[in-house]
């Protein structure tokens, strides 16, 4: 099972790794190491092959991934986000400015954990076949580990374009593999989302935080899109229930989707599970790899992007002006703002204390043009319950145990509005934004409004970006949205205003690996992508 009380061990020791060789110029050196057990003395049952899937979720919650590193290369490589001051790291903010190179840290570690859930999802798929004792759980843990492969081979063909794919255990150190061009991996993709939509089981099932059918649905649904693929994308977004036990819908109030307390909502499709361990460790060093096999995983969001605490990354003043205002001749200012961000003078801490400009660090931001404050994320914050006076840790460390949402009710609702508007249907696509302006504790005025006139396929596109950056700001889906958005030509000026041709529609390949595979460049595909 999978939730708060129960965090994810890691597979024993050498499941997942290749059988520890010493390798010598003398032949009689190379031993296998006794003490090693290997795969084909594991994988006898459904429980050993549980244990093996948990292994993938448990790198995909480490800090190499959605614990730290994820959230911080999708967020600077988007417009949502400023320097929250000094305090920001040189690799971060080398990845805001548009300066980073094959050597940058948070891109690197991004990359080998993604590769660590391929190789463990490989070895849970190969290995599926040998569990015969429970066809059901059997059938489950390949579903999730192909649900999970695809989810980790997307977030790097949608940023490095085209990499390295494998979908078979490495064996032996010299597997390595080229680079795959784009339409493989999306081919590959699909396959495994479809796969995994056969066996997976509804959303009742029991463990919650595992891969279900609708999250796959979703996932590929996403996919589709980012392939241009918006007919088959439709079909998969509506395949997704809202009506019944396993239906999906949007919670009455916002804030509902940030919180620990209202996890697993009835908006939540995919979310990935954090606990909070109670005494202020976070898992540093733990990528994924070699995390204690009983140790949980918190997250350290809250702390980089807290306004009392580090605040690494700020809204930027994009993302400030884009919420529609009555201060800018909106009908009404949109309560998602005061929803999602933090200004001097609002009250946290169940509304015993107040944030002032010098409780947060670093600088301030500039709102519709009024006088410069300091403005900081309100999401995945927890000092909505927690501050200076009972949880003086709040301002120095505190990880956190609040749940990321990957995949939210809302952001369906706003592909598929997206999926419309590509088929020229105009009343489709503002049907299914203004359900998300409909929500009850939000009640915007539905498309069109004076400011957003919407008569064309030109003007709801502008609508839809508008909304899904006020619905969905830093959610980790707005990089993406501009890699696809960018190719169709949507943009009069690009939104990341250090944007340079045939360089920054992609991250370079990393050092390390093109360093070390010498098959980089063997395929039609050149070693690296371009300006790098």
């Amino acid at each position: 099972m999978i939730n708060k009380k129960l965090c994810f061990g890691l597979m024993i020791a050498g499941v997942v790794a290749l059988v520890t060789t010493i390798v010598s110029c003398d032949k009689t050196l190379d031993k296998t190491d006794p003490n090693a057990v290997t795969t084909d003395q594991y994988f006898k049952n459904s429980t050993e092959l549980q244990k093996a899937a948990n292994s993938i979720y448990s790198t995909m919650h480490s800090l190499a991934i959605v614990g730290r590193e994820w959230f911080f290369l999708h967020d600077t490589r988007s417009d949502e986000v400023a320097s929250g001051g000094p305090q920001l790291e040189v690799p971060r903010f080398q990845l805001l400015t548009g300066v980073h190179d094959p050597t940058n840290s948070v891109m690197n570690t991004v990359w080998n954990g993604l590769y660590v859930m391929i190789h463990r999802a490989n070895t849970v798929i190969a290995n599926g076949p040998n569990v015969t004792d429970n066809n059901v759980v059997r059938d489950r843990c390949v579903g999730e580990a192909k649900f999970l492969r695809a989810w980790a081979y997307f977030e790097l063909v949608s940023m490095w374009g085209p990499v390295p794919m494998s979908v078979a255990p490495i064996a032996s150190p010299d597997q390595f593999q080229p680079r795959s061009k784009e339409d493989d991996l999306y081919t590959q993709i699909t396959k495994d989302l479809n796969d995994a939509i056969a066996v997976l089981p509804a959303k009742t099932g029991t463990d919650k935080g595992r891969a279900t059918k609708s999250a796959a649905y979703a996932m590929l649904g996403r996919v589709l899109m980012q392939k241009g693929d918006y007919p088959n994308a439709k079909t998969a977004l509506l395949a997704i229930p809202t009506v019944g036990a396993d239906g999906y819908g949007l919670t009455a109030r916002y804030l509902d989707n940030f919180e620990e307390e209202t996890e697993f909502n009835k908006e939540s499709i995919f979310e990935v599970v954090f606990n909070d361990k109670g005494d202020n460790n976070f898992n540093w060093g733990g990528n994924g790899v070699g995390d204690d096999p009983a140790a949980d995983q918190s997250t350290v969001r809250n702390q980089e992007y807290c306004a009392v605490a580090w605040r690494n990354l700020i809204p930027s003043d994009k993302y400030l002006d884009n919420f529609e205002s009555t201060a800018t001749g909106a009908t009404k200012s949109d309560p998602r703002f005061t929803f999602s961000v933090y200004k001097s003078g609002d009250l946290f801490n169940n509304g015993s204390e107040t944030i002032t400009d010098g409780s947060q660090n670093g600088y301030s931001s500039t709102y519709h043009g009024v006088s410069p404050t300091k403005m900081s994320w309100r999401k995945y914050t927890i000092i909505y319950k927690e501050g200076l006076v009972n949880a003086p840790a709040v301002a120095s460390f505190h990880p956190g145990g609040d749940n990321q949402r990957m995949i939210r009710y809302a952001e369906v609702l706003l592909m598929l509005a997206e999926c419309e508007n590509e088929a020229n249907n105009i009343p489709g696509a503002l049907g299914y934004l203004n359900q998300i302006r409909d929500r009850a504790d939000v009640a915007m005025p539905h498309y069109p409004t004076t400011q957003f006139l919407c008569t064309n396929k030109a003007q709801v596109t502008a609508a839809i970006m508008h909304e899904k950056m006020s619905e969905m700001g830093c959610e980790e889906v707005r990089n993406i949205d501009i890699l696809r958005w960018r190719k169709k030509g949507y943009f009069t000026t690009d939104p990341l205003p250090y944007f340079q041709a045939n360089k920054h529609e992609l991250l370079p390949i990393p050092q390390a690996e093109e360093d070390n595979n010498p098959k980089l460049g063997s395929a039609g595909v050149p070693k690296q992508n371009p300006g790098y």
